[in-house]
């Protein structure tokens, strides 16, 4: 994977997580997300509203800890189009340190405001394909 997808990746405040629900079917929902280290990725339950904190997406994980994130950026300007695919193991850490949450609190302002005390996810990155209109694409 190039520098510059990776890059773009850690600069996008916007992701989809794709988890694998008991029923065999995909649950997709967007996602607030960090880049630690080009090989995991975090997330949290935070105080958005929700009916529940009891999360499918959580009771996924802990069935099936295979999950994918998709990051893209699309635009009217075709030339400017990418995604990347981030495939990995998730863990739902119920009661995440503060340091854990770090890299979420310096990327979103919202986090600054309100730290969020919801549960965690750390994604083990395992492979990673992309694809950009300006012909950076490939394998990791």
């Amino acid at each position: 994977m190039t520098r510059s997808l990776l890059d773009a990746v850690r600069a996008a405040r916007v992701a989809r997580l794709a988890t694998h629900n008991p029923n065999g079917a995909i649950d997709v929902v967007p996602i607030t997300f960090a880049l630690v280290d080009d090989d995991t990725i975090l997330t949290v339950v935070d105080h958005k509203p929700k009916r529940t904190t009891e999360l499918q997406r959580l009771d996924n994980i802990r069935f099936d800890p295979s999950v994918t994130v998709l990051v893209d950026h699309y635009e009217d300007d075709w030339a400017r189009l990418w995604w990347v695919r981030l495939r990995g193991q998730a863990e739902v850490v119920d009661a995440p340190p503060a340091a854990l949450l770090e890299p979420l609190i310096r990327k979103y302002e919202q986090y600054r405001t309100v730290v969020p005390v919801g549960p965690l996810v750390s994604i083990t990155v395992t492979g990673v394909r992309g694809w950009s209109a300006a012909g950076d694409y490939g394998r990791a």
